[in-house]
């Protein structure tokens, strides 16, 4: 008579070790965000304390206050600030953008540094620069049509006879390289000054940060992280396959269109504003993935180590190592060799993040 009870006891058994696995995960998704949101405030901080001239936390915390505290009121309201804004609101945007790429086409390559829509604001940015003698907000508009337009190229071109992930990975890697073809002949082209001003847009740079530049993108941010941010269950659901997704009741057209526009949009904004930073978009959701583990949401954990990698990348920058760089060329050193091992590690193991 109790072996009939045995199935029962087995069945009551899975179902709370499926809970309990649900929980312990949840619970690392959980700590894995908080404590990459406690660090990206410190790094905040101490973006805003450090410099040529060093002001303690309670002058920071004065300024931001709205108290006037000699010296810091300039240096840290109206240069430091914008910095350490612009760096957090474009690592967000990045990281959040890249991830929703390679979630929806299940390939960690699937970035957009990789598939050509930076290669898009960058082409048509030294166009602007170097041909129309363009400067300044106007370039960054440019820039902003570069990216959409190339997204919405790369996409239509991969749609035809149905939407295939790998298809868009190849097409838009085809793509990108002929836009860093356009690059470099528009570069042969150029003067010297157009030259050092175009190197100094593609390589991505926080140096000429201002509230002109951080409003734009704090207003697209605040419209579109929510938003995308709501529908992470569906975009989770998405890693299953539209077959799957469709199943579960997903709206997988509509899911798709929703993340591939909001996340040109983001990068679209964040390259305005800052130029294409390399890597951040490509190196966030993995690394956001190893933090919190399998099966997580990975849409806010990306955006914040996006915004971490570009903030403490611009600090090295400027202040580690001797001389002072752009952050495109600390995160474009961080991120060849995560290409290269990325590369080795989906050839052997397949396309997840």
């Amino acid at each position: 008579m109790p072996r009939l009870h045995a199935p029962g006891r087995a069945a009551s058994s899975g179902a709370a070790a499926v809970i309990a696995g649900r929980r312990a995960r949840q619970r690392r998704h959980a700590l894995a965000a908080i404590v990459l949101g406690i660090v990206l405030v410190v790094l905040f901080f101490i973006s805003l304390m450090i410099g040529n001239t060093f002001y303690a936390l309670d002058e920071v915390l004065q300024v931001l206050a709205g108290q006037i505290v000699p010296g810091a009121s300039f240096t840290v309201g109206d240069l430091r600030l914008p910095r350490a804004v612009l760096a957090v609101l474009a690592g967000l945007a990045f990281g959040i953008a890249g991830v929703s790429f390679q979630t929806l086409l299940r390939n960690p390559l699937a970035s957009p540094d990789i598939i050509g829509i930076t290669n898009g604001a960058g082409a048509a940015a030294v166009v602007g620069i170097v041909m129309l003698s363009l400067s300044g907000p106007v370039v960054s508009l440019l820039a902003l049509g570069g990216a959409l337009v190339t997204a919405g190229a790369i996409y239509i071109l991969s749609s035809k006879g149905g939407f295939a992930g790998s298809r868009l990975i190849l097409i838009g890697i085809g793509v990108a390289a002929m836009l860093q073809s356009v690059i470099s002949y528009v570069l042969s082209r150029a003067a010297s000054w157009d030259i050092q001003t175009a190197m100094q847009w593609l390589t991505g740079s926080l140096n000429n940060a201002s509230w002109d530049r951080v409003v734009p993108l704090a207003i697209a941010a605040a419209v579109i992280v929510p938003l995308m941010l709501s529908q992470g269950r569906a975009l989770g659901a998405m890693q299953l396959g539209d077959d799957s997704a469709a199943g579960l009741g997903i709206r997988v057209t509509a899911t798709r269109v929703l993340f591939i526009l909001g996340a040109v949009a983001l990068l679209a904004f964040a390259t305005a504003a800052a130029g294409p930073i390399a890597f951040v978009a490509f190196m966030a959701g993995p690394i956001a993935a190893r933090l919190t583990g399998p099966g997580a949401n990975l849409l806010l954990p990306a955006g914040l180590v996006g915004a971490l990698l570009v903030l403490a990348g611009d600090l090295v920058g400027q202040f580690a190592l001797g001389a002072r760089y752009p952050v495109g060329v600390i995160t474009g050193v961080l991120g060849a060799p995560y290409l290269i091992y990325l590369l080795i590690r989906t050839n052997r193991s397949g396309g997840s993040l």
